[in-house]
């Protein structure tokens, strides 16, 4: 099977907030992850797959420091200038692309992520990943879809490498990946309308765990 083409988001990054499903989508995320790891001041904070900042500027206010890391430039550039005109002095930003070698520094409290998994093929890679990049004890918190049919993107699918994900699947990868304190919710149920008309119910699941002491 041919793996699609990835896809373009240094094209989207300048009219990604444009689009209130995204920013609303965003926001729900953001509200449910915050409710489920309470973040406190003395956390250092790395939201892999920031995309423009919409997840890292709901943690910022309440963490030590806030990393914002992603493989598309042109989304860091547009946080970068939200960060440069809201004065923000605890986010940083850093290009990353793991899959080809390129890492962010690790050390982390926190990991957040928000429907970013189904982009990226390894998903156990993905896991091992955020696992190297936590300080014993640091936790992951990650949102994405529930198994679904390949409506919710429709013909846009460039990039989308899974259609939503098992959630004993995932539980399992995380437990051979080496974390604990396994839990998950859904985050939120996201109506959109899809290709060939009719408004669709999408559950957004929320994942945390522990990486061992």
């Amino acid at each position: 099977m041919t793996q699609p083409d990835r896809r373009d988001f240094d094209k989207e990054a300048s009219e990604w907030d444009a689009h209130s499903f995204r920013v609303q989508l965003a926001n729900n995320i953001s509200a449910a992850m915050l409710q489920a790891v309470k973040p406190t001041p003395d956390l250092n904070a790395l939201d892999f797959g920031c995309g423009t900042g919409l997840i890292t500027l709901a943690f910022q206010p309440l963490v030590k420091s806030i990393t914002g890391a992603d493989s598309s430039q042109g989304m860091l550039d547009t946080l970068n200038g939200k960060i440069a005109e809201q004065g923000l002095k605890n986010i940083n930003t850093r290009f990353v692309d793991f899959e080809n070698g390129q890492h962010v520094d690790g050390g982390y409290d926190l990991i957040v992520s928000s429907m970013v998994a189904h982009h990226i093929p390894d998903t156990e890679g993905l896991l091992r990943e955020w696992h190297s990049l936590l300080v014993p004890g640091g936790r992951i918190c990650f949102a994405d879809l529930d198994t679904e049919d390949g409506a919710f993107h429709g013909e846009n699918s460039t990039g989308v490498f899974h259609l939503g994900f098992d959630r004993a699947h995932l539980r399992e990868l995380l437990e051979k990946t080496g974390f604990t304190d396994i839990q998950d919710s859904t985050a939120t149920v996201i109506p959109k309308e899809v290709d060939g008309g009719g408004m669709r119910d999408f559950p957004i699941f929320l994942f945390t765990a522990t990486r061992a002491q």
